[in-house]
């Protein structure tokens, strides 16, 4: 590791308009998944800095412009804010990369996806009619629902997309007329600290945004229960989730939770039936489960596979994860960079573990890889790992491993496809690959999870909710259910002829 004395600790605690370090003074230092060296050193805020952040933005909303600042005024800041993405996006990328373990391209892609969701906000509510006019049978009577913010927010993104996970909350909080203290990860905080520099450059007044840099058990936890916050969104594991709204229960804040998720991707033979079909069913498996190291919320980390094509697709599966480059993200050719630290290596390990003694059989991977140059033996790398013969009693089918572990179940009928994709705790995200058009449909009408793919696997439109059943959690993100999340709806009745009412004769 880097001796951190040679790295100058940055004050990247944001509030009241001004940079500064914690109040105890205790740093942080920022690791390179990729050799385990630091690469930045960060403020580690606590309760103190967290009620600091949360004063600035309560003044900002009661006494401030922000929140009564026209729409198209709010939208041309969140426009330009997308401008500034464009502009460092290649800066920005590799920051990414570095604080995640992502490969560049990988990175740019985030941010570009960054820029896109503030433009859509912009978009949304600069198009907004100022209210929705309810008929209350009299000309003297004007009666109309307006939506107005919310308030406070406290925004709480994982670790796994830093930058695009904040800007799902960011832009449409910013976009309702809110104000907001974010805490990023601890261990990949330096995008999102980038962000709030672009929004201060763009106009954004003080106190508007504010970010507190530090652990979930003190600074997560007092914003969660903090008694001058509006609203709680938090994006994570479902074990902190929880622990998030019973944090926000007692004050009865809104609480917006985006969970864990165990994906289903089922493969009918009939996708399989010309080699195209076979090839691009493969290849979309392999995206589903590996991309970022399966670190994805989203991730088809469960292949169900009809038993007539399963020794064919899994062995080509493994075959071509076999050949996967492993390695550093900026290196030339890498495919699949680290994981993000090496606890969660370790807990990738246990679960392989666990499942090669429950009887799954390893087709590929299972290890950590052999060191190159382009692959520190420091790093937390782990090889793309396809266990088959997998069963739902197993932990590793059951629970979220958040790693490049893709399990293999088997299906005969449409209906055991389905019960199967269905049995778990999760509802996030599923795919269903078939060269059937009522098949497909039948399939993903009947599939319990927030977001279904039909012949396709990960992409998202910034114009549709993001959101699950279950146990992965209670919001919505994206679309206009994304914008209604940091909102309050408001009934003004108006009577234009008012006169006695006469109940009471005295």
């Amino acid at each position: 590791m880097a001796d951190s004395t040679a790295l100058r600790a940055r004050d990247t605690i944001y509030a009241g308009g001004e940079w500064r370090a914690a109040v105890s003074g205790a740093t942080r230092e920022i690791l390179d998944p990729a050799d385990a060296r630091a690469f930045a050193v960060v403020a580690e805020g606590d309760e103190k800095d967290t009620d600091l952040a949360v004063a600035a933005a309560r003044r900002a909303f009661d006494e401030g412009p922000w929140p009564r600042t026209p729409v198209t005024e709010r939208a041309a800041l969140l426009r330009r804010v997308a401008d500034l993405l464009v502009r460092d996006r290649e800066e920005l990328g590799l920051l990414e990369a570095q604080d995640a373990g992502k490969t560049v391209e990988e990175g740019r892609v985030d941010i570009d996806c960054v820029a896109d969701a503030f433009r859509y906000f912009a978009d949304l509510v600069a198009a907004e009619a100022p209210g929705r006019v309810v008929d209350a049978g009299s000309p003297d009577i004007h009666s109309v629902v307006v939506h107005e913010p919310v308030g406070v927010c406290a925004l709480i993104t994982p670790w796994n997309y830093p930058l695009l996970q904040a800007s799902w909350k960011i832009a449409p909080a910013l976009a309702a007329g809110n104000t907001f203290v974010v805490k990023p990860s601890e261990i990949t905080p330096m995008t999102t600290v980038a962000l709030i520099g672009l929004l201060t450059e763009a106009g954004l007044p003080a106190g508007v945004a504010n970010i507190v840099t530090g652990p979930g058990h003190t600074v997560g936890a007092r914003m969660a229960e903090h008694p001058d916050v509006d609203l709680v969104s938090f994006t994570g594991g479902l074990v902190s989730g929880t622990k998030v709204a019973q944090a926000a229960a007692p004050t009865v804040k809104k609480v917006a939770l985006e969970l864990g998720g165990k994906n289903p991707n089922v493969v009918f033979a009939d996708a399989c039936a010309t080699e195209e079909g076979f090839d691009t069913a493969v290849d979309q498996a392999l995206n589903a489960a590996f991309i970022h190291s399966g670190q994805v919320c989203s991730a088809g980390a469960r292949l169900i596979v009809e038993e007539s094509v399963r020794d064919r697709f899994v062995a080509e599966l493994a075959r071509r994860a076999e050949k996967i480059r492993l390695g550093r993200g900026t290196e030339d050719g890498v495919e699949c960079g680290p994981l993000v630290s090496a606890q969660q290596r370790e807990k990738v390990e246990s679960y392989v573990d666990s499942a090669l003694k429950e009887g799954a059989v390893l087709r590929c991977g299972g290890k950590r890889p052999e060191p190159a140059p382009e692959r520190p033996a420091s790093g937390y790398f782990y090889e793309p790992t396809v266990l088959d013969r997998c069963h739902r009693e197993m932990r590793v089918v059951r629970e979220e491993v958040f790693g490049p572990v893709l399990t293999v179940e088997t299906f005969r009928t449409e209906d055991e496809a389905v019960a199967l994709a269905n049995d778990t705790e999760y509802g996030l995200a599923g795919g269903v690959w078939t060269a059937d058009p009522g098949r497909a449909r039948r399939v993903a009408g009947r599939l319990r999870h927030g977001t279904v793919w039909i012949n396709d696997f990960h992409p998202y439109l910034p114009q549709a909710e993001w959101g699950g059943f279950g146990k992965s959690g209670t919001g919505r993100e994206l679309g206009p259910a994304g914008l209604a999340e940091y909102r309050e709806t408001k009934h003004v009745y108006q009577n234009l002829a008012p006169a006695p009412v006469r109940w009471f004769r005295g």
